[in-house]
């Protein structure tokens, strides 16, 4: 028997019978769709290959993936009007991401206010986050003013860029000077961990709120990650420059290839690249992506390009990037907002009892038997007669 519909605005977790309607939320019309990145630099991907294979799965899938996958829908009168999906930014889920939030423009709401029921339902119930983060394009006037409507302020700028084929061909050439390239394992998560902390400003550092154990990956997570690789047709390469006078790790690069399909005809092949240097080791850029360009044209020859970001705090990077004429694509904004959860204060166990039964437990089992009192002048001469 079909339930009936609750009146009224409503806000609930999302359900199998949401996903035939979701799908029409997948239109170019959308309130804001931003694709699932890693904002830190060189944390493993490996970490949280399960929410992001959750993320190619269908709606209901990810519902059964809590806590890594969070997603709720907004009804009014049983008319869904948009919905949002959340996710842990780190490990110990201090810190959490809004991946996605959308809203149909024909709300009986108002778009703002129902993405503003939907954020402020995702501050509220997720009683672990501390901070929220996100990742918005700065063309999207609506979503930003939506965003600081609840709280949200811009941390810094990131900048899409795009080397084209014949650029990769180009740095492919020459040979890169890496004598210490190291591929990337778990025992490096320390190295890792310390080169992600030199390598942002200090108030990025705090909103991230990553440790050590952000940089490992569990055999669960390598073969979920593992998986999803192979389903969508994409190869993962890996590595870090190692400095052994400083024994700390001075670079590193996460390569996402995209394997060309045999049945389908050639087409433009796009790799992603997360590249983190230290501050103090810029040099390594140019080092770094002959390293990257060279694998990429092993594997494709042609019709290639590769896909990287840059943020503002990086003048060294995006003055490299313009030097060997990569092209902008976009600009984001990184936005973050901290949530301070209210307690339910409990009163104290003292604050029930009377205060006659307190002293009551204070008062001897005997009456005290009543004694001479001496004066002070009866005390001297007592004194003086010894």
């Amino acid at each position: 028997m079909q339930s009936f519909p609750v009146l009224g605005n409503t806000i609930r977790p999302l359900q199998h019978r949401d996903l035939e309607f979701i799908q029409r939320f997948a239109a170019p019309n959308d309130l804001e769709q931003i694709a699932v990145s890693d904002l830190s630099g060189c944390r493993s991907r490996q970490k949280f290959a399960l929410h992001q294979f959750a993320s190619w799965l269908p709606a209901p899938v990810q519902t059964l993936l809590n806590p890594y996958v969070r997603a709720y829908v907004s009804e009014y009168n049983g008319v869904i009007q948009g919905f949002i999906r959340v996710s842990p930014f780190n490990n110990d889920s201090s810190t959490w991401q809004i991946e996605r939030v959308v809203v149909l423009p024909e709300a009986q709401n108002g778009q703002h206010n129902v993405g503003t029921q939907l954020i402020r339902y995702c501050l509220e119930s997720c009683l672990e986050a501390r901070t929220w983060v996100l990742q918005v394009d700065i063309n999207q006037k609506d979503t930003i003013a939506l965003y600081r409507q609840n709280g949200f302020q811009p941390l810094a700028q990131f900048t899409d860029w795009e080397i084209s084929a014949a650029s990769l061909q180009e740095l492919a050439q020459h040979s890169p000077d890496l004598p210490n390239l190291m591929p990337v394992s778990n025992a490096d998560a320390s190295l890792l961990y310390q080169l992600d902390t030199a390598a942002m400003p200090p108030q990025i550092r705090q909103v991230y709120d990553l440790n050590v154990a952000d940089f490992r990956a569990s055999a669960i997570d390598k073969l979920v990650n593992h998986s999803s690789l192979l389903i969508n047709h994409l190869q993962d390469v890996s590595g870090y420059v190692y400095e052994p006078q400083r024994k700390a790790a001075i670079g590193y690069f996460y390569l996402l290839l995209q394997r060309p399909q045999v049945n389908n005809c050639p087409e433009k092949l796009i790799h992603h690249c997360q590249l983190t240097v230290h501050p103090a080791y810029t040099w390594l850029y140019p080092e770094l992506t002959s390293q990257i360009a060279l694998i990429i044209t092993k594997q494709s020859p042609e019709n290639s390009s590769l896909q990287l970001s840059s943020a503002d705090y990086q003048p060294e990077r995006e003055a490299y990037l313009e030097s060997i004429q990569a092209q902008r694509q976009g600009h984001s904004l990184l936005m973050a907002r901290s949530v301070w959860h209210k307690i339910r204060e409990t009163k104290p166990v003292l604050d029930g009892l009377q205060l006659s039964r307190m002293l009551s437990g204070l008062q001897p089992n005997q009456k005290p038997v009543p004694g001479r009192i001496e004066t002070l002048h009866q005390h001297q001469q007592t004194d003086e007669l010894l």
